[in-house]
């Protein structure tokens, strides 16, 4: 039995790419057998028409896509028409899932002769790890305007320059082809910390190293950092510096998502992308059309009140046009936050996981 072309595969808020303005705006996706739709938000409500959508037929995907330096959750979509779409995730794992999902729909659009377009790279099999060279690798990695991109790290209260993460280290490989997949860039970057041409940066990459076992001692992890080694610091040194908000944002991630969340002035609603950090426990909301990686704002969860708000009616405090699933935060300093979540259960999700922490 075939699937129904309106049934709703997947749904959820992605960051957009425009065509002709190569700005980024946030969208309502939804993943359809054969499509994939997608609706603005108008202030707080999404829109009953839709903006556009991607036909998914012989449609080729890469993810991970890492041409933008700070957007390294993007997927890439080319249509069989040669137009390209970026779409970019809240995290790794809503980006590898939505790669995934729209694989597999591309998968079964294609008969048992259809034409075989290009294939999510991350599902491809085999193993080409042997014979590699590694300086080869490394100078890849190195190039400045191909290789992997350095910055600024924070880690426990420090903040380092001109390193990267171990996730983003997987990303670059298996986005260059030089690994199939996830488990063999884990191999490769392993191999090369073996020999002393990646070092770990800050308490988490450098424990790892101490205490794991040979193969397993590089990190598939955003939050465990890394640097070339000394002989290619010409690009730059790793430094450690400490200030209240690095603090702030050293915690350990627990959960990060797309939300909306009403102004405190204007009482608009915008998409905001919330990270949930623990020790210390705080909410930062970053603005995700903008490619600065510092957040908009954010508050300690100490003494915080969460609440969930009923459905029926708009609440005292609450302007605009509402699509549900609502909550407020009141902090210590009695600032109010509303917020819609996109369901009922996300919603729930993030009271829940806010509550943990306050």
């Amino acid at each position: 039995m075939e699937t129904k072309k309106n049934t709703t595969l997947r749904e959820g808020f992605l960051v957009k790419r425009g065509h002709l303005v190569h700005n980024w705006k946030p969208r309502w996706f939804v993943l359809m057998p054969d499509k994939l739709l997608y609706f603005k938000y108008d202030g707080g409500k999404r829109d009953s028409c839709q903006r556009g959508k991607i036909l998914l037929k012989d449609c080729g995907i890469t993810s991970p896509f890492l041409d933008y330096e700070n957007r390294p959750l993007v997927i890439k979509l080319r249509t069989k028409n040669g137009v390209d779409h970026f779409l970019e995730a809240c995290s790794r794992e809503e980006r590898d899932d939505w790669a995934g999902d729209i694989s597999a729909a591309t998968e079964k659009l294609r008969g048992p002769e259809g034409v075989k377009g290009p294939n999510l790279q991350t599902t491809t099999t085999g193993s080409q790890l042997h014979d590699i060279n590694l300086i080869k690798v490394l100078e890849s990695m190195y190039d400045v305007h191909s290789g992997i991109k350095m910055g600024n790290h924070l880690d426990h209260g420090s903040s380092y320059s001109n390193c990267f993460s171990g996730s983003v280290v997987v990303d670059w490989l298996v986005f260059s082809q030089l690994a199939l997949t996830r488990v063999e860039a884990l191999t490769l970057a392993s191999a090369l910390q073996e020999e002393s041409f990646l070092w770990p940066v800050g308490l988490k990459s450098v424990e790892a190293l101490r205490t794991a076992g040979l193969t397993e001692h590089f990190m598939d992890d955003s939050t465990a950092l890394y640097s070339f080694s000394d002989s290619l610091k010409k690009r730059g040194s790793v430094k450690a510096e400490t200030s209240m908000s690095a603090v702030e944002l050293s915690g350990k991630v627990i959960k990060r998502g797309y939300l909306l969340k009403q102004g405190h002035r204007r009482k608009n609603w915008k998409v905001r992308l919330f990270v949930l950090r623990s020790e210390p426990a705080y909410l930062h909301y970053y603005d995700p059309t903008k490619d600065d990686i510092s957040p908009v704002g954010g508050f300690s969860l100490r003494a915080c009140l969460v609440s969930s708000l009923g459905d029926n009616g708009v609440p005292s405090g609450v302007k605009g046009n509402i699509q549900g699933n609502l909550f407020k935060i009141i902090t210590q300093e009695d600032t109010h936050y509303f917020i819609q979540a996109p369901t009922q259960q996300q919603k729930m999700d993030w009271i829940e996981a806010i509550r943990q922490h306050t």
